[in-house]
């Protein structure tokens, strides 16, 4: 399915990237090009979460029912396939101390997604992590802080 997508530029920012059709399921690219690719991704996992949590997955849009959508003013509108319908959903069972799966459901929150999708989209983001010292906490903490100087202890 194609489903229309706004890419937004504001100074001193990256390109950001939102979908009309799912609030909530945004992604963002230091350059316009990687902020199309990331697109169907982002797509992609939101959905996954949707349907991981029995919700209606909405038909697309046409560009005259968007005509006067507030969002769509200063960005670009274009399309973005995504395959949802053809991957299978799989449940998987994951063991966290209380306080992780607490922050993780804010962080989700805060980015309008399902922990489920929140956790496949951030361990499949393409962020790898260099092998220096420091503890784990460290990692997780940092990671969630949004810092660039997140350290992982060799293994």
């Amino acid at each position: 399915m194609e489903y229309i997508a706004y890419l937004h530029k504001d100074r001193k920012s990256d390109f950001g990237v939102s979908f009309p059709d799912f609030p909530g399921c945004v992604t963002a690219g230091r350059s316009l090009d990687e902020a199309r690719r990331k697109a169907p991704q982002a797509l992609a996992l939101h959905i996954a979460g949707m349907m991981e949590d029995r919700e209606k997955i909405p038909k697309p849009s046409t560009m005259d029912e968007l005509a006067g959508d507030p969002d769509r003013e200063n960005a670009i509108a274009f399309l973005v396939t995504t395959e949802f319908e053809k991957s299978k959903t799989v449940r998987v069972n994951v063991t966290a101390r209380e306080n992780q799966i607490e922050l993780i459901d804010r962080l989700a929150r805060q980015a309008g997604m399902t922990r489920s999708a929140y956790m496949v989209q951030s361990a499949t983001s393409g962020v790898s992590l260099k092998k220096r010292s420091g503890s784990h906490s460290q990692i997780f903490n940092a990671r969630a802080r949004g810092s660039k100087h997140a350290k992982t202890k060799p293994r």
